[in-house]
């Protein structure tokens, strides 16, 4: 059996990796006979922009129809979180009930115990139930239904 020649010439290689350049390809391979080359190249990705998230600052007031409307006091965002509030513990969407149409876990005015579910935070198609981190009363709800919320933002106040 004849022995083949499985020199390579450069040239070539040369050629294929200016194809694989001009072309933006990463890989490519050639087959000749029993000779195969395969060249690769590693392409560097541009930096991406880190992504930027805005922080609602308290709760959305709602006027009542035909009322005037009236600006919060800009001292309650500047004075920091609420005593007693319970802050979120990562960044996702709220949910006040266990599905849509159920009764809410808490309501204003409601006692619970520690350790009870307030709410539920979706994450990562990952439904995350909020306990209470103490025993006390619900006096303020301070998030919406499916509103999305920021890690460290006030979800509710417990007394």
């Amino acid at each position: 059996m004849p022995k083949e020649d499985m020199t390579v010439d450069p040239r070539f290689v040369r050629e294929i990796a200016a194809i694989l350049k001009e072309t933006d390809l990463t890989e490519i391979e050639v087959e000749n006979g029993s000779m195969k080359v395969r060249v690769t190249r590693k392409v560097e990705q541009a930096p991406q922009p880190a992504p930027v998230y805005y922080q609602q600052q308290g709760p959305v007031a709602h006027a009542a129809p035909g009322a005037a409307a009236t600006p919060a006091p800009a001292t309650a965002a500047a004075s920091g979180p609420e005593p007693g509030s319970v802050p979120s513990p990562m960044v996702g969407t709220v949910y006040l009930a266990a599905a849509p149409g159920a009764k809410p876990f808490i309501e204003i005015g409601q006692s619970v115990a520690e350790g009870e579910t307030l709410l539920i935070i979706e994450a990562m198609k990952t439904m995350n139930q909020i306990p209470a981190p103490r025993a006390g009363k619900v006096t303020k709800i301070l998030v919406e239904n499916a509103q999305p919320v920021e890690y460290g933002e006030a979800l509710v106040v417990i007394a």
